[in-house]
């Protein structure tokens, strides 16, 4: 049987230093555009799925009633009625600026999802404004260096952020205008116990900052009032400024065009053959790259876009009430479903776990052979009640923004029934670059080229790299529609990633194997060798042992003058606990604190790492562990705001914890 390859190598493209030139192995064209004679911009996008579904739903949220304390049920919005809601708003919005003699076309959004995060940005793209998006975990600090940066003097938040934007006013001059996605200057209800309107009291502080404080509802008014025809973008015009997390220095503002966002969402409906019966739940944040790409393809197809209403916790109550059809989510969650689906399945004990064992253990085989996900018996008795987790309709979770384990992977699509895809991106190529083809079952690869990009690996002789090795070995390379127009007011940083070729250089390692199918191996920057010469690449082995459910969080570091790792742990508090109880005294269990700094205690949790260490190097072991009470956070400046751990800042916040640990490997080894 021949092997179908995901890429198609083009003739004649090597060069010295570099491998071939690849594209996609079903759809080696470039695709710029759905419609390249009607949808050049953003806007265009949902004017498609406008056309396709004018009558259906179209946005869906469970709103939050407070004097019951809980989430209503599922209010949906049709097109329509978006769409009215989009023109409405932005004529408000150019009515305000245009009262307001406000000139820049940039427009800041700062909130979680919802239906007015996805108007509002649709709006800016009807009226040729840019939007900046400002993450909800973003700390004091790094929020003020972005909207001075970007100079913004117009924020639509949700109205949880309204005291920390007047709080910090003093340090960002430009703010003139914010605009509450929630009813709180207009509301009538709100009043203190003196019956003055609490909506006055905060109109009053915003008045004594000089800005202007508008409710949502009050700029969708003015925009029936002052209705404003659209004003048309090109598809070079800049659609938004994404500013990235990074781990080291100040964020870049990474400048994404509608032709960008154009051709990843085209590419993105192409290949995940997407519809208008298409229902789609996002756990991805809309200031994330991904997240947005993701929305709009579902948008552009005509289908429906159900919010989640909070963290994990009503995850569950959401997908039951939204029923989605697609689900995309991050490996980080996507471990914690695992880390809950497994322990009550293949770790369960007695007849239940020996079951359940013996049901994954034959449909992994089947997946193994290219049988799929599906199996007609053990779906039916078992695996049918875990689909429910995410409602029981999904057929296809996109999993993105950072590596999932082979075995999470596997284990997933077989308990969850479901084809899960693999992706590969950077805010800087519009969150596309390769995704696995569908019905591919193979774990530890991100597939092929999107359509939108081809991808070549360049030589990295000081990691030893080479394009003309089997496999060919060396960093990804990626050109196309889709690569950014480079970082806002910084040309220097731009050509030091985008080559006079137009080939956007990841800092990723990567290989392409016998099926043509690109793995991500390597970290440029994230790499370093300890004192016998062996490359450690620290997130693959925290990628391994996060889906540990003792571990909650991890930081893997090595030194060059040592021979072993040190790690620093947050364990979960709950599986901490549990395995305390066989080592230290029931009357000592309630020493929260203590537990973490027990030796034996320390010890038991090193030795269960050591035992889960599967498909690592003896070297890749951690040979001592500090126990941390207290969760890497932003605040702390130990995380990006897309949580992803800064290496160098928690190197340095831990200094005294890992020269104690390399102390204690020092004297058991002398």
């Amino acid at each position: 049987m021949s092997i179908k390859l995901q890429t198609t190598k083009l003739e004649n493209t090597t060069k010295p230093g570099s491998s071939a030139i690849y594209r996609n192995g079903e759809i080696p064209e470039i695709l710029y555009s759905l419609e390249p004679e009607k949808i050049k911009t953003v806007y265009d996008l949902f004017a498609r799925g406008l056309e396709l579904s004018p009558h259906r739903e179209c946005l869906g949220r469970r709103p939050y009633n407070i004097e019951l304390g809980q989430r209503d049920n599922l209010i949906w919005q049709t097109y329509i009625q978006i769409s009215d809601r989009i023109d409405h708003f932005g004529s408000g919005l150019m009515h305000i600026m245009q009262k307001h003699a406000i000139n820049t076309s940039k427009i800041g959004i700062w909130s979680t999802n919802r239906p007015e995060w996805t108007i509002t940005d649709l709006a800016c793209a009807s009226q040729g404004l840019c939007n900046i998006a400002l993450y909800e975990t973003l700390g004091p600090e790094t929020m003020q260096y972005i909207i001075n940066h970007a100079e913004l003097e117009i924020i639509v938040c949700s109205s949880k952020y309204l005291r920390r934007l007047l709080e910090m006013k003093h340090n960002i001059p430009s703010l003139s205008v914010i605009i509450l996605m929630d009813t709180v200057v207009n509301d009538p209800l709100e009043k203190l116990p003196d019956g003055v309107q609490k909506g006055e009291i905060i109109q009053a502080w915003a008045d004594e900052k000089r800005v202007t404080l508008l409710d949502f509802e009050q700029v969708e008014a003015m925009g029936i009032k002052y209705p404003r025809e659209h004003r048309y973008s090109s598809p070079e015009d800049i659609a938004c400024i994404m500013y990235t997390s990074g781990t080291t220095g100040t964020p870049k503002g990474v400048m994404l065009t509608h032709a960008n966002f154009v051709s990843a969402v085209t590419a993105t409906v192409t290949l995940f053959k997407t519809n208008a019966d298409e229902v789609g739940v996002s756990y991805l944040p809309l200031a994330h790259c991904f997240g947005r790409v993701y929305d709009l393809t579902i948008l552009a197809s005509g289908g429906k876009l159900g919010y989640l209403s909070g963290g994990i916790e009503s995850l569950l109550d959401d997908c039951q009430a939204i029923q989605p059809t697609m689900f995309v989510a991050v490996p980080r969650l996507l471990n914690r479903i695992y880390s809950k689906l497994a322990q009550a399945s293949i770790f369960a004990k007695g007849i239940t776990g020996s079951l359940f064992r013996m049901a994954v253990a034959s449909k992994l085989r089947s997946l193994a052979n290219g049988d799929g996900c599906y199996h007609p018996i053990w779906d039916r008795l078992l695996f049918n009640k875990m689909r429910r987790v995410l409602g029981g309709a999904v057929r296809i979770i996109g999993s993105g923004a950072a590596p999932l384990s082979p075995d999470v992977l596997q284990f997933l699509r077989v308990v969850l029934c479901c084809d899960i895809r693999e992706g590969y991106g950077a805010t800087e190529t519009t969150a596309a670059s390769c995704l696995q083809r569908m019905g591919d079952n193979n774990a530890g690869s991100v597939g092929g080229p999107y359509t939108c990009n081809e991808i070549k690996l360049v030589n990295v002789p000081e990691m030893e790299c080479f394009t003309d090795s089997h496999p060919p070995k060396g960093e990804i390379c990626m050109r196309g529609p889709n690569i950014f127009k480079g970082y806002y007011k910084d040309q220097e940083q731009t050509d030091q990633v985008v080559d006079s070729d137009g080939w956007y250089h990841s800092g990723d390692i990567g290989t392409i194997d016998q099926e043509g199918s690109i793995q991500v191996v390597d970290r440029k920057k994230n790499i370093f060798k300890l004192a016998q010469g062996e490359y450690i690449a620290p997130e693959k082995i925290e990628n391994v042992y996060i889906k540990n459910p003792i571990i909650a969080q991890i930081f893997i570091d090595g030194d060059p003058l040592q021979n072993a790792l040190i790690a620093v742990v947050v364990p979960d508090l709950a599986e901490l606990t549990s395995i305390a109880k066989s080592i230290v005294p029931e009357n000592e269990l309630s020493n929260v604190e203590g537990l973490y700094h027990n030796e034996k205690v320390k010890n038991a949790v090193l030795q269960q790492m050591v035992h889960e260490s599967h498909g690592l190097c003896s070297f890749e072991i951690p040979k001592a562990i500090y126990l941390e009470s207290s969760p890497f956070t932003v605040e702390k400046d130990l995380l990006t705001p897309t949580l992803k751990v800064k290496r160098h800042q928690a190197k340095q916040y831990y200094a005294t914890q890992i020269a104690a640990m390399y102390a204690s490997l020092s004297f058991y080894q002398s």
